[in-house]
């Protein structure tokens, strides 16, 4: 009987390890946690009104809590995401530009895939996000990950969210 209940017990951690997917391409050296870093444009691509914005809020908040003490979102008149245009987002060559000209040396950046519920009984949260790490003085990207997570019918989509992103940010500022 102990047999059975190991199967099951690895069966079900099969199961929950197959919600995520996570893919990163990293640096030689990891950035530098006490440099000055620019919080970009997190672009939208979802049906889902100002998730770009969302997804910058726990960005530039969970690279604090990694440990990167200076950080600057860029200015929010280089901001085109309404309500009205949610998949617009225009600026990231401008607020790239802003970043150089306040001698920023990293910048955050990426795009939001997916951000909703899903539809059905029981409408789980899901999740699909890229980042990338600029180095601004050169303007190329010294790190990138991508990553997807849907959560369960009880899980806010803002919770699965920030463990995506978490996750994320915690891989480029090792």
């Amino acid at each position: 009987m102990r047999g059975m209940h190991k199967i099951g017990l690895a069966a079900v951690l099969l199961g929950l390890a197959g919600c995520a997917t996570v893919d990163t391409v990293s640096s030689p050296a990891p950035a530098d946690k006490s440099a000055r870093w620019a919080m970009l444009p997190i672009v939208n691509h979802t049906e889902t009104p100002q998730a770009g914005l969302r997804a910058e809020g726990l960005a530039e908040s969970l690279l604090r809590s990694e440990g990167v003490r200076d950080v600057t979102p860029y200015p929010a008149s280089l901001s085109d995401d309404t309500l009205l245009e949610p998949s617009q987002r225009r600026g990231q060559d401008a607020a790239l530009e802003w970043a150089k000209s306040q001698g920023m040396q990293y910048a955050l950046t990426g795009s939001v895939e997916e951000w909703r519920y899903k539809v059905g009984v029981d409408g789980e949260p899901a999740v699909g996000i890229t980042l990338q790490v600029i180095d601004v003085g050169s303007g190329k990207v010294i790190w990138s990950g991508a990553a997807s997570k849907s959560g369960w019918s009880r899980d806010g989509l803002s919770a699965v969210a920030q463990k995506l992103i978490r996750g994320l940010i915690a891989d480029a500022v090792k």
